[in-house]
């Protein structure tokens, strides 16, 4: 068994007054965007988000093969960190992908590496340049959800904190480059973002 975690809960300040995760992209809420290709690598789907953005990213997400399921933050507003920690304490399986909403070109096969990766150790984080990509990892469910909480009782927010705790795995920029393009890890923040990879769809 193999769990997808996708957090959604950030405040998208970059992007307006909307909700950046059910944001119309070309025709399809940018979260199921993301929630169809992390499904080709899972079994369990988990949206990680916060309590007032359930019922949009529900119907967003209303007829996915693999009803997933929601984590909600309880403590809005504590970072991404936070809203890993809840998204994988809410899994059902070993181990877990976690994808940020705002990635719609995530490449499952890549994914499925990850897996591979992460196999007897305790996360797989991809290195494309000089900052891990946390929001696109595979993690020991339990051993992250720990390592997390363990970094938010230090006071610590940097994404990066909890994995010191951990036996980790990189995967660096040529490993990445040999299984998928750096398009998997592309972000859309912005309404500019957002056009250009409308027209990529």
């Amino acid at each position: 068994m193999r769990a997808g975690v996708i957090v959604a809960g950030g405040r998208s300040t970059r992007f307006g007054d909307s909700d950046k995760a059910v944001a119309d992209l070309a025709g399809t809420p940018m979260i199921r965007r993301v929630a169809d290709r992390l499904g080709e690598a899972v079994d369990e789907l988990v949206a990680n988000c916060r309590e007032d953005q359930v019922e949009a990213i529900d119907a967003a997400l209303s007829d996915h093969a693999l009803d997933p399921t929601f984590a909600l933050d309880e403590d809005p507003d504590q970072g991404p960190m936070a809203g890993i920690a809840t998204g994988l304490g809410a899994v059902e399986s070993e181990y877990a992908a976690v994808v940020a909403c705002d990635m719609p070109f995530v490449d499952p096969t890549f994914v499925d590496y990850l897996f591979d990766q992460a196999a007897s150790h305790e996360a797989a984080v991809p290195r494309p340049d000089e900052w891990f990509q946390t929001t696109q990892a595979v993690y020991h469910a339990d051993a992250m959800h720990d390592a997390c909480r363990r970094a938010l009782e230090r006071g610590e927010h940097k994404v990066v904190e909890p994995l010191f705790d951990l036996d980790y795995v990189v995967v660096e920029r040529e490993d990445v480059l040999e299984h998928t393009s750096l398009d998997t890890f592309k972000n859309l923040n912005t309404r500019e973002e957002f056009d250009a990879a409308a027209e990529r769809f």
